[in-house]
């Protein structure tokens, strides 16, 4: 059985989360553990109904509970900058280091930009730069 808890690798999804072993889109995102997406005691994962694994804790991967898998949803990545420059480098942060294995990629090429058009006068490079560290 998978490690469930991983440590030290930075990134905030459980050990035994289907995002760690498929593609963005080959599992489906619930909001919380339930009876339509039970847990294996075999393998340690959980599976809905249809046996379409399922991560069960959307904040941990950064992405919005849906069927991507089941239903062909497609990912929708949406970055929404604060209204305050201020607070722009904590919200990249944040950003970057919730996004989900595989999406980190789209969501720099969205947040820089939406840096460039919401706040010109910010080198978007140096701001995603500083979220990394």
């Amino acid at each position: 059985m998978a490690e469930a808890f991983v440590t030290g690798d930075g990134h905030r999804a459980c050990g035994i989360c289907p995002s760690r072993r498929f593609p963005l889109g080959e599992f489906d995102v619930a909001e919380r553990p339930s009876r339509e997406c039970p847990f294996n005691p075999e393998d340690g994962h959980r599976y809905t109904l249809q046996g379409v694994p399922v991560c069960v804790h959307p904040e941990k991967v950064g992405l919005p509970p849906s069927p991507y898998k089941t239903e062909g949803v497609a990912l929708v990545a949406d970055v929404v900058l604060p209204d305050d420059v201020a607070e722009l480098d904590g919200y990249l942060r944040e950003l970057v280091h919730g996004a989900a294995p595989g999406a980190l990629e789209v969501l720099i090429d969205l947040a820089d930009r939406e840096i460039r058009r919401t706040f010109p006068e910010i080198d978007p490079t140096l701001a995603l730069r500083r979220a990394f560290n």
